[in-house]
């Protein structure tokens, strides 16, 4: 087993950067859903609500973040921790967190189409977010503004079952979804489907990641990750309930919480 992909969502619900390297820190992978788009309450925004976030593609340029999306120009700028502290809420948690100004939330108005003001933050490094206590391995273990734990896995395996069922499924037109769908941030590649079940630990190299629970699957997996089109048939959760219905909902993934920190990078061989 070893590490194949690994990601990081700068803005929350927004577009995927590939790392070939990544520093885990106690709120997951450096870099991570440090950012996030509010309603005028506060409220976080998704695709749940807004599928269309996924058109919007991020990237680095040394200290510069450049948003793009295909049909208007990019937004280039600088994150700041020195901008208005407001009131923020991701479901039950609410935090404080650092409105990152004007022509940011202007830029994703825009590009969104949206018909209300939005506002983008940056998580407040001195308004630590705690993870849900009845997973957490003790009360100091935070979070960066992903739903609720630190890092989420994959299996590479998992998704070629699932790809599996869907052929059957749909022999005329079978969908095969890519790993984007379920918006991890390390995909480990196996070859037995859904063993992340069964792991407790993982060990790369001196990292330690405490496997802590199933992760639940929404209508964000129903959203192409490029165009931000909803499948017409609800798929993959159509077919994820005929076989990943659990308690607490449709399974696909892991959500981990460091024991340990330090730097992994794909091609990394693993321990279970």
């Amino acid at each position: 087993m070893h590490i194949s992909q690994l990601y990081i969502y700068p803005v929350k619900s927004c577009g995927a950067i590939a790392c070939s390297r990544a520093q885990v820190t106690p709120n997951g992978l450096a870099g991570d859903r440090q950012m996030m788009l509010v309603n005028a309450q506060g409220q976080f925004m998704t695709q749940r609500d807004y599928p269309q976030m996924a058109q919007v593609r991020a990237k680095w340029d040394s200290e510069t973040l450049i948003l793009e999306h295909d049909k208007f120009d990019p937004f280039r700028f600088q994150p700041t921790l020195e901008g208005k502290l407001q009131p923020v809420q991701v479901w039950r948690t609410q935090t404080m967190a650092i409105d990152q100004g004007d022509p940011a939330a202007q830029w994703f108005q825009r590009v969104l189409a949206l018909d209300r003001p939005c506002r983008l933050v940056y998580q407040s490094p001195h308004h630590p977010r705690p993870v849900n206590p009845q997973y957490a391995l003790s009360p100091n273990n935070t979070v960066s503004f992903a739903d609720g734990y630190p890092i989420l896995v994959t299996n590479t395996a998992s998704l070629a079952e699932l790809n599996r069922r869907l052929s059957q499924t749909y022999p005329q037109d079978p969908p095969q979804f890519p790993m984007n769908r379920f918006r991890p941030n390390i995909v480990i590649d196996t070859d037995e489907a859904f063993a992340e079940d069964n792991w407790t630990t993982l060990t790369l190299g001196t990292v330690q990641l405490a496997i802590v629970k199933p992760c639940d699957r929404c209508i964000v997996t129903t959203t192409d990750q490029t165009t931000g089109d909803r499948h017409p048939q609800r798929e993959p959760l159509k077919t994820l309930a005929q076989f990943r219905n659990q308690p607490g909902g449709l399974m696909f993934g892991s959500n981990a919480i460091p024991k340990t920190l330090g730097a992994i990078e794909v091609g990394m061989e693993l321990k279970g």
